[in-house]
Protein backbone atom coordinates (compact mmCIF):
# COMPACT_ATOMS: atom_id res chain seq x y z
CA UNK A 1 0.00 0.00 0.00
CA UNK A 2 3.20 2.52 -0.05
CA UNK A 3 2.53 5.20 -2.48
CA UNK A 4 6.36 6.15 -3.05
CA UNK A 5 7.21 2.37 -3.53
CA UNK A 6 9.40 2.08 0.37
CA UNK A 7 10.07 -1.59 0.99
CA UNK A 8 10.57 -1.07 4.82
CA UNK A 9 8.41 -3.99 6.58
CA UNK A 10 6.65 -2.93 9.85
CA UNK A 11 6.40 -5.20 13.34
CA UNK A 12 3.10 -6.36 13.33
CA UNK A 13 2.13 -3.71 16.51
CA UNK A 14 2.89 -0.84 14.00
CA UNK A 15 0.34 -2.15 11.10
CA UNK A 16 -3.18 -0.89 10.59
CA UNK A 17 -5.96 -2.84 10.85
CA UNK A 18 -7.86 -0.69 8.69
CA UNK A 19 -9.16 -1.78 5.28
CA UNK A 20 -8.59 0.45 2.55
CA UNK A 21 -12.08 2.00 1.32
CA UNK A 22 -12.37 2.97 -2.51
CA UNK A 23 -12.07 6.80 -1.22
CA UNK A 24 -8.57 6.14 0.52
CA UNK A 25 -7.66 4.08 -2.61
CA UNK A 26 -8.57 7.41 -4.76
CA UNK A 27 -6.79 9.47 -2.64
CA UNK A 28 -3.29 7.56 -2.66
CA UNK A 29 -3.80 7.45 -6.52
CA UNK A 30 -4.45 11.19 -6.94
CA UNK A 31 -1.78 11.50 -4.67
CA UNK A 32 0.83 9.41 -6.83
CA UNK A 33 -0.49 11.60 -9.85
CA UNK A 34 0.24 15.00 -8.57
CA UNK A 35 3.58 13.40 -7.28
CA UNK A 36 4.74 12.28 -11.18
CA UNK A 37 3.49 15.94 -12.32
CA UNK A 38 5.45 17.60 -9.48
CA UNK A 39 8.40 15.79 -11.02
CA UNK A 40 7.47 17.02 -14.75
CA UNK A 41 6.83 20.44 -13.14
CA UNK A 42 10.36 20.69 -11.38
CA UNK A 43 12.12 19.20 -14.76
CA UNK A 44 10.18 22.19 -16.67
CA UNK A 45 11.31 24.58 -14.69
CA UNK A 46 14.77 24.36 -14.35
CA UNK A 47 15.14 23.57 -18.30
CA UNK A 48 13.54 26.94 -18.76
CA UNK A 49 15.69 28.77 -15.81
CA UNK A 50 18.51 27.37 -17.96
CA UNK A 51 17.05 28.89 -21.07
CA UNK A 52 17.16 32.18 -19.26
CA UNK A 53 20.42 31.90 -17.79
CA UNK A 54 21.99 31.77 -22.07
CA UNK A 55 19.74 34.74 -22.84
CA UNK A 56 21.02 36.70 -19.83
CA UNK A 57 24.34 35.95 -21.14
CA UNK A 58 23.50 36.67 -24.81
CA UNK A 59 21.87 40.44 -23.66
CA UNK A 60 25.58 40.76 -21.36
CA UNK A 61 27.91 39.83 -24.21
CA UNK A 62 25.16 42.74 -26.61
CA UNK A 63 25.89 45.04 -24.06
CA UNK A 64 29.63 44.87 -24.66
CA UNK A 65 28.95 44.80 -28.46
CA UNK A 66 29.95 47.39 -30.74
CA UNK A 67 27.53 48.31 -32.11
CA UNK A 68 27.84 46.21 -35.25
CA UNK A 69 25.21 43.68 -36.72
CA UNK A 70 24.39 40.32 -34.74
CA UNK A 71 23.54 36.83 -36.16
CA UNK A 72 20.18 36.16 -34.50
CA UNK A 73 18.86 32.90 -34.07
CA UNK A 74 15.36 32.04 -34.99
CA UNK A 75 14.27 28.51 -35.04
CA UNK A 76 16.34 26.77 -37.36
CA UNK A 77 17.47 30.09 -39.41
CA UNK A 78 19.60 32.38 -38.12
CA UNK A 79 19.00 36.88 -39.52
CA UNK A 80 20.99 39.57 -39.21
CA UNK A 81 19.88 41.93 -36.64
CA UNK A 82 21.04 45.30 -35.25
CA UNK A 83 22.54 45.24 -31.54
CA UNK A 84 19.17 46.81 -30.27
CA UNK A 85 16.83 44.56 -32.00
CA UNK A 86 18.39 41.50 -30.73
CA UNK A 87 18.55 43.07 -26.90
CA UNK A 88 14.65 43.95 -27.42
CA UNK A 89 14.13 39.94 -28.65
CA UNK A 90 15.73 38.80 -25.78
CA UNK A 91 14.10 41.17 -23.22
CA UNK A 92 10.75 39.60 -25.01
CA UNK A 93 12.31 35.93 -24.89
CA UNK A 94 13.14 36.92 -20.70
CA UNK A 95 9.31 38.13 -20.31
CA UNK A 96 7.72 35.05 -22.01
CA UNK A 97 10.46 32.18 -20.12
CA UNK A 98 9.96 34.16 -16.88
CA UNK A 99 6.21 34.18 -16.68
CA UNK A 100 6.20 30.26 -17.91
CA UNK A 101 8.60 29.96 -14.85
CA UNK A 102 6.24 31.92 -12.32
CA UNK A 103 3.34 29.60 -13.71
CA UNK A 104 5.50 26.32 -12.82
CA UNK A 105 6.52 28.09 -9.22
CA UNK A 106 2.77 28.77 -8.79
CA UNK A 107 1.82 25.10 -10.21
CA UNK A 108 4.53 23.56 -7.73
CA UNK A 109 2.83 25.35 -4.62
CA UNK A 110 -0.37 24.19 -5.32
CA UNK A 111 0.46 20.72 -5.68
CA UNK A 112 2.36 20.49 -2.72
CA UNK A 113 -0.42 22.03 -0.84
CA UNK A 114 -2.73 19.61 -2.20
CA UNK A 115 -0.47 16.69 -1.46
CA UNK A 116 -0.39 17.91 2.28
CA UNK A 117 -3.61 17.68 2.57
CA UNK A 118 -3.89 14.33 1.24
CA UNK A 119 -0.50 13.18 3.69
CA UNK A 120 -2.59 14.46 6.73
CA UNK A 121 -5.92 12.47 5.44
CA UNK A 122 -4.01 9.70 4.75
CA UNK A 123 -1.80 9.01 7.74
CA UNK A 124 -4.23 10.13 9.85
CA UNK A 125 -6.07 7.03 9.04
CA UNK A 126 -3.38 4.71 8.08
CA UNK A 127 -0.51 5.68 10.44
CA UNK A 128 2.56 3.96 9.90
CA UNK A 129 1.10 1.86 7.25
CA UNK A 130 1.10 4.06 4.63
CA UNK A 131 4.64 6.02 3.43
CA UNK A 132 4.15 8.54 1.41
CA UNK A 133 7.81 10.41 2.13
CA UNK A 134 10.31 10.61 -0.58
CA UNK A 135 13.60 8.61 -0.11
Amino acid sequence: MSASGGGQMLERDEESENEVRRVDQENINKFGRLNARLYEVRGERDGLKKKLERIDDASTELMMGSGDTVMLLLGDAFIEASEEEASEFCDAEVDKYQAMVDSLEEEESAILEEQDSLKKELYSRFGKSINLEEK
